[in-house]
């Protein structure tokens, strides 16, 4: 772990190096995904095929790739109770928070007295990625195509990778139907980006492509935008903690290694307090706590590489910082909690007091857990149903209201020397 403190002598040098830009914009990782881009677009199936043996150790034929409808009982067949009770649960209140967030058609008059207004469509067939490998994301499967049920699209296809036996995990096919998914695809990684963006002669192509992935998979949807369109940019997981000297150290240590187990090695944590004995009560915490933990090899190395304990003068330091490095989940432990989050603007999702853990937004809360992430976060918004709808303007006028447009469209025409658009006006109102 990296320690850093508002009183060394290159503070702003270390602030400015721990955000630096994550390993979604590696130039080579970028290069890999272009040429596997490339295959798929040039040889569909057959690349697809090829990718999944290399990566995922799996041999399989067309014939295979999409999830049977025998799978899929199965894995209903096997789901215990307590699965069941779990996926109920998460689906219930992700479902009731996204009604809350649809974008409903609306109306009114304009100045001239037309009839103006937006119309929300679902988009009618979208492709949803959910991370597997070493941490098949069930949870993934809940909070993207139940946001994509709740819009109503009425086709959502998944792309998830398989086990070297051409198996998926039981619980993420039973959470997937449970969700919405109408299609489910063992493919995993950029190649499965790139088959729902352009098509092969098995998966048909969507039109817009959600969920999280490891660098490659944020790397072909970035590629990708504009031959589909495109959530968000959710990579590796972060979370940032900001405390004070009221934190709880255990909660604050045990939300760093949760977000670190992860596994791709990319994952970045963040400390962030303005209590010296708080720093290393928290550096003590982790070092009892991670012996215990069953992912411990892979967090150590997200502990080596991309964690950072902070001390800061004040709040406002602190608040600042987090602002800078746009972290995906930013937690809140000090006092008037709720009071210091409305000065953060750039976090995917904030959690405050010391009993909103990231763990809640992860699996059951309600809001999305897609979230942006490598600073991304300045930019885009975390994952929510409206992203499922299309918005479409509507223009009505009458004559009457033509009429009163018609000088103001006649001076626009003139000043843009686009005479052909004025006339298109003015000739519905010539006798």
């Amino acid at each position: 772990m990296k320690v850093i403190r508002h009183t060394d002598a290159d503070f702003s040098r270390q602030l400015r190096a721990m955000a630096a830009a994550s390993s979604l914009f590696d130039p080579e990782i970028e290069q890999r995904t272009r040429e596997i881009i490339n295959a798929v677009r040039d040889r569909g199936d057959e690349a697809l095929l090829e990718f999944t043996e290399r990566f995922d150790r799996a041999k399989l034929t067309a014939d295979r790739l999409a999830v049977t409808r025998a799978e899929l009982m199965t894995a209903s067949l096997r789901a215990d109770p307590s699965l069941r009770a779990a996926v109920a649960e998460a689906d219930r209140n992700i479902a009731a928070f996204a009604r809350k967030s649809l974008r409903r058609d609306w109306e009114s008059r304009n100045s001239h007295g037309a009839r103006t207004g937006e119309r929300f469509d679902p988009f009618q067939r979208v492709g949803v990625y959910i991370p597997g490998g070493k941490a098949p994301l069930a949870s993934t499967a809940l909070m993207t195509a139940t946001l994509a049920r709740v819009a109503g699209c009425r086709e959502i296809v998944v792309c998830t990778p398989c086990g070297p036996d051409g198996s998926i995990n039981a619980a993420l096919l039973f959470a997937a139907r449970a969700a919405g998914a109408t299609e489910i695809y063992r493919v995993g990684g950029a190649q499965a980006i790139a088959a729902m963006a352009l098509g092969t002669s098995t998966i048909r192509p969507v039109q817009k492509i959600f969920g999280p992935g490891n660098d490659y998979v944020v790397a072909a949807k970035r590629l990708l935008f504009g031959h589909v369109a495109i959530d968000l940019l959710p990579g590796p997981s972060e979370v940032l903690v900001i405390a004070d000297d009221t934190a709880n150290p255990r909660f604050a240590a045990a939300d760093l290694l949760a977000q670190a187990e992860h596994g791709s090695g990319h994952e970045r944590v963040w400390l962030v307090t303005t209590s010296a004995r708080m720093l290393k009560a928290v550096e003590k915490e982790i070092a009892r706590q991670l012996p215990k933990l069953s992912r411990r090899d892979l967090i150590q190395r997200v502990l080596e590489e991309n964690t950072w304990l902070v001390q800061v003068k004040d709040i406002q330091q602190a608040v600042a910082i987090a602002n800078d490095l746009a972290p995906e989940h930013c937690e809140i432990m000090t006092r008037n909690a709720r009071k210091v989050s409305e000065g953060i603007v750039t976090a995917g999702a904030i959690f405050l007091g010391p009993w909103s853990p990231t763990v809640l937004g992860d699996y059951v809360a309600g809001p999305s857990h897609t979230l942006p992430t490598g600073g991304a976060g300045k930019s885009f918004p975390g994952l929510s149903v409206d992203q499922f709808q299309r918005r479409t303007s509507i223009v009505e006028y009458n004559r009457a209201a033509l009429k009163k447009a018609l000088k103001g469209v006649a001076r626009f025409a003139e000043l843009e020397g686009l005479g052909a658009h004025g006339e298109s006006a003015a000739i519905r109102l010539q006798r």
